[in-house]
């Protein structure tokens, strides 16, 4: 596994874009909307109350019951609109204290959250989180206002039959409640679900600029498991039931087969309408969801969920969300950590315990240095020397790690120390050898562009070595070097002196020759006596490096 540079991907959003109409049209269409279904479902309990409950009444029934539908729609609905413009009302005040709403000279419409300013009142910070409830909540308030005018007027109009002195017929007390319980059960749904998508869409983008819903705290979400228990009794059971108290009716009309082609008719519309919206609430977290997770396994951690949800999505895309940062963090430190020390020590630094220490393994070490670059810097500026050696360490650490799987462990002013074998113990004496020969072919390259800006050519020596080394942390508590150290790197920094007095670019011991492959071209050379050997040792050249 190599530490790669940060990836980047635009998020995976759903955008908080919310209408470029006015604030209060917003408002007043999450206000008005949801009456829909409540005004279709009370027409046709209208329809049924017509056809098959006036006349099971007598006369002075009829009169009485008309009387008392007349009072109670002159008082209990009011009340049930006053309390659900309140409400309204209520988030609209603080949701235009916190968007200021302006339009440029070609009509786009800009908009300035000033909900720091905001926050920074105690008073207004109250009224913000009762907004935020109420918004969460609205489903909840709008479902309680409209069943409530529904079914409180059933034990009015019951009691007013039954206390009217003219027998009352039985059939009656079945009727009229199993239709208004169905109506109720029927709107109420949908306009749960509608004021739920229109609260995600027009307030939550605005009230939660800056915070999540599901941290949210004082309210209740439907689970989705009860949201489809809700749409089963809504659009199977309601309408089976309507059907069937159509036809245990013991007055037959002329009208009951175009009634229950009506009743199919609005189940339809209800059930296209709840899965249309369901689709959407349930759909678009879910492949905001599928997308990241494709994008994070692709290594794209620069990315955040920005839906806004209360219910189960909500903690669930937190999460993620959070996993998300944590793992951009991870490959931020790991790809800034292995500018320092290097990608792959990077790894094994994070991969093994933290703390002093180290294993004893196999390596091949090479040591690699410009020739006579110290006197060079004495005729050249700084900053040309400094444009020349990252000239030259660019592409030779891109060779060393990025192609052959090695690890540049330190810069040592005009050269530097790698390390094959860590992390990738297979063949790293030949990893080894092929990046110096690469590294020969690069500096020619090297050469050519300088010559082309009147630079003198550079040269430089690779010498190399495998043998066993204690590889890990050494140092101390408070400041650590990963590296390594033994004999080995010791005989590999004197194998790449001997390039100056054997004359040829690239040598290599025979320890790193007996990992080579038998039919691998390879030159001996004469042993050479090296500082801290007691015998010469035997060192070996490419037949192409002359």
């Amino acid at each position: 596994m190599k530490v790669s540079p940060p990836k980047t991907l635009p998020a995976t959003v759903t955008p908080r874009n919310p209408s470029q109409s006015p604030l209060w049209l917003q408002l007043l269409g999450v206000g008005l909307l949801p009456i829909l279904p409540q005004v279709l479902v009370s027409a046709f309990n209208i329809w049924y109350n017509i056809t098959h409950i006036y006349p099971l009444l007598t006369a002075a029934q009829l009169a009485a019951f008309l009387e008392s539908v007349k009072w109670f729609n002159l008082t209990v609905y009011p009340i049930g609109i006053a309390a659900w413009v309140y409400i309204l009302s209520s988030i609209f005040l603080v949701c235009r204290q916190l968007r200021q709403v302006t339009l440029d000279a070609d009509g786009t419409v800009r908009r300035f959250c000033i909900l720091p300013t905001l926050q920074a009142r105690p008073r207004f910070h109250g009224k913000l989180i009762q907004a935020r409830r109420r918004s969460i909540n609205l489903p909840w308030w709008s479902i309680l206002i409209i069943g409530s005018g529904n079914l409180l007027g059933l034990p009015i109009f019951i009691l007013t039959l039954l206390l009217h002195p003219d027998p009352l017929n039985p059939q009656v007390l079945i009727d009229l409640p199993i239709s208004l319980l169905i109506g109720t059960l029927m709107s109420v749904s949908q306009v749960f679900l509608l004021v739920e998508l229109l609260s995600e869409r027009v307030l939550y983008p605005i009230l939660f600029e800056n915070s999540q819903p599901a941290e949210q705290t004082g309210i209740i979400h439907l689970s989705l498991l009860w949201r489809g228990i809700l749409l089963l009794i809504s659009n199977g059971l309601c309408p089976i039931l309507a059907l069937l108290l159509l036809s245990i009716s013991p007055y037959r009309s002329q009208q009951d087969a175009l009634f229950a082609m009506g009743v199919a008719a609005v189940s339809v519309i209800f059930g296209l309408s709840s899965a249309w919206i369901v689709s959407i609430l349930v759909r678009e977290p879910v492949e905001a969801l599928k997308t990241a997770a494709i994008a994070t396994a692709a290594g794209h951690f620069n990315q955040q969920i920005r839906l806004l949800r209360a219910d189960e999505f909500g903690p669930l895309i937190n999460e993620f969300n959070h996993m998300l940062r944590e793992l951009q963090e991870k490959q931020l430190i790991e790809e800034t950590f292995g500018r320092h020390v290097g990608r792959q020590a990077a790894l094994e630094i994070l991969q093994r315990d933290a703390g002093v220490g180290g294993i004893e393994q196999e390596v091949t070490v090479m040591f690699a240095d410009l020739r006579n670059f110290t006197q060079r810097c004495v005729d050249i500026s700084p900053q040309t020397a400094i444009h020349l050696l990252n000239l030259f360490l660019t592409a030779m650490v891109t060779i060393v790690e990025d192609e052959h799987q090695g690890m540049v462990n330190k810069f040592l002013g005009d050269g530097f120390m790698a390390i094959f074998g860590v992390g990738y113990p297979a063949n790293h004496g030949l990893m080894a050898i092929q990046a110096g020969v690469k590294m020969l072919h690069a500096l020619e390259d090297i050469n050519a562009t300088l010559a082309q800006d009147q630079h003198l050519p550079l040269k430089m020596g690779i010498g190399i070595h495998t043998g066993p080394a204690v590889v890990g942390s050494i140092g101390s508590p408070q400041r650590l070097e990963y590296t390594a150290i033994g004999d080995t790197v010791n005989l590999a920094s004197r194998v790449e002196s001997l390039t100056k007095t054997v004359g040829v670019p690239l040598l290599f011991t025979d320890a790193t020759a007996q990992t080579l492959p038998q039919d691998y071209a390879k030159r001996s050379l004469p042993p050479q006596n090296v500082k801290g050997q007691p015998e010469a040792i035997a060192i070996f050249s490419l037949p192409e490096l002359g």
